[in-house]
């Protein structure tokens, strides 16, 4: 502060101009004209702005000019809409709905419909809406259970909203990902920032977020009684199926499904009213990673489908469940591929052999089991011994680790198309696969386990399987134990604010979240 007094030459009488100094064009930030310095401080990030604004009264009255704090909610936090000319229909960047209270007649008038724009300025809007809830932008992963789920939070126009993400109906994989708003804020007066629950059929209600702590928030429902339906749980509940398997309980067949609906319903309909929500991040990128990491949509079976996080380690690729069931929680690492064990699948005829397929998965298996073993054996042995390592018995360890490191070398080199591109690829009969259009080519195959266990998550245990690479989009992965297919198809979103900070901070994310939901 003491510079930038100097700078704006507060005068000598506060000892901030240097006694003697001599008269020249720059000697002080006031005298350069007005409009330049509003220029320059409109490159200043937001929050040294009311640092800069206790220098002098001068760079205080500056400070209230509009334009830099419409400068700064442009490329802070991508505001790119007009105050002044915002209208009903212009509202929304992706849908009307999440931003408009529909208007009712009540006690002879209507509702206000949307804030008092005219009278508002963007530096209401930065400092008490775009700053104040910047902690919330982001993916986050609310706490229901074992189902989990996906909620984006995002800065849209002039409001904060959180929007969740559902997968398309089983067993569409391929299809987009759909949304509904759970919350938003925004000012219904300059310096008073809203929370509105948009949970429910009634529209948009009173709400509250809480910041409970680094990456972690909170919302609470402030009228719950705009979540009931007049006809009760029974048409809350057909709604319910509707939107989130887009067909009736009468369609659906299978009597374990059915419990299966029924239960997540009666389960996630009592959090309805208070939710807590964790941060996570999208997994960061190695150019010699197979695909790049990220979202994935996959079928599951008589859960439906579900999203997973794809992201790759050193020599595995692991993925991580965001939604769950009852069986695998959200959190949990459902599927883990040994990137230095490639399959070589037989050639079409025999893939029509279930037998065969199982007999080669099982022979990697064996050898994978022989590999950890005896690692584990040469480890206990340096324990015990305790002695130095001479070059000789070095040697064989940096072989093998050469030849891994090459191994993993000829995967990433096969992703980025030096090798042949793809083979035949189909399903033996007995495999039970929710997605009969899979593809019928595909890169390569790995070695890879997948988590199964009882209701509840009961006796979990690690299953053999094969991961199959189809292109950079799809991959599926066959459980051997339960002889069933899982197809995946990549989440095609820009998510906003969602990157790790470092790989360390990943790996932590990920560790959180599995505890969390052991």
């Amino acid at each position: 502060m003491a510079v930038c007094a100097r700078l704006c030459g507060a005068g000598t009488a506060r000892g901030c101009r240097r006694r003697g100094a001599r008269p020249g064009p720059a000697r002080s930030l006031l005298e350069l004209p007005p409009e330049l310095l509003v220029h320059i401080f409109g490159y200043l990030p937001g929050p040294d702005l009311p640092c800069l604004a206790q220098v002098c009264g001068a760079f205080r009255r500056l400070l209230r000019t509009d334009t830099i704090w419409r400068r700064r909610c442009r490329e802070e936090y991508g505001v790119c809409e007009n105050l002044r000319k915002l209208e009903i229909t212009g509202v929304s960047c992706r849908d009307v709905y999440a931003k408009r209270i529909n208007p009712r007649v009540k006690s002879g008038r209507f509702m206000k419909i949307l804030p008092d724009y005219e009278h508002m300025e963007y530096r209401d809007v930065y400092t008490c809406l775009l700053h104040r809830y910047r902690h919330i932008l982001g993916l986050w992963q609310p706490d229901i259970g074992p189902y989990g789920g996906l909620l984006n939070v995002v800065v849209d126009g002039f409001f904060i909203i959180g929007w969740m993400y559902l997968p398309p109906h089983d067993p569409h994989v391929d299809d987009p990902m759909r949304f509904k708003p759970l919350f938003r804020v925004h000012l219904m007066e300059r310096t008073s920032a809203t929370v509105e629950c948009m949970y429910g059929h009634k529209g948009p209600h009173s709400g509250h977020i809480q910041i409970v702590k680094k990456d972690e928030f909170s919302t609470k429902c402030n009228q719950t009684d705009h979540h009931r339906m007049s006809g009760g749980r029974q048409e809350e509940f057909r709604t319910w199926l509707r939107e989130e398997w887009g067909r009736t309980l009468e369609d659906i067949f299978h009597e374990h499904m059915q419990e299966l609906i029924l239960m997540k319903f009666i389960y996630t309909s009592q959090y309805d009213n208070c939710l807590t929500y964790r941060r996570i991040y999208l997994p960061p990128s190695s150019p010699n990673d197979l695909i790049k990491p990220g979202l994935f949509k996959g079928t599951y079976g008589s859960h439906g489908l579900e999203i997973i996080m794809l992201s790759f380690h050193g020599k595995k690729a692991k993925g991580t469940k965001i939604t769950g069931d009852p069986n695998i929680p959200a959190g949990q690492q459902t599927v883990e591929i040994d990137l230095l064990h490639p399959i070589q699948l037989p050639d079409i005829e025999n893939q029509h052999n279930f037998n065969e397929l199982s007999r080669i998965i099982l022979e990697v298996q064996e050898q994978v089991r022989r590999e950890q073993q005896q690692q584990q054996e040469e480890e206990e042995g340096a324990g015990c011994s305790r002695q130095s390592t001479t070059p000789q018995a070095e040697q064989p360890a940096q072989e093998g680790d050469a030849g891994a490191e090459e191994t993993a070398d000829r995967a990433g080199a096969a992703a980025q198309g030096s090798e042949p591109a793809s083979q035949p690829f189909v399903l033996p009969p007995g495999v039970i696969s929710r997605n009969k259009d899979y593809p019928r080519t595909c890169r390569m195959c790995f070695y890879g386990t997948g988590l199964i266990a009882g209701h509840g998550f009961t006796s979990p245990e690690r299953t053999p399987g094969a991961f199959v690479l189809f292109d950079d989009d799809r991959f599926g992965f066959i459980w051997l134990e339960l002889k069933s297919f899982s197809l995946y198809s990549r989440i095609k979103v820009a998510f906003q604010n969602a990157e790790a900070p470092s790989q360390e901070a990943f790996e932590e994310m990920l560790k959180n979240i599995q505890s969390l939901a052991t």
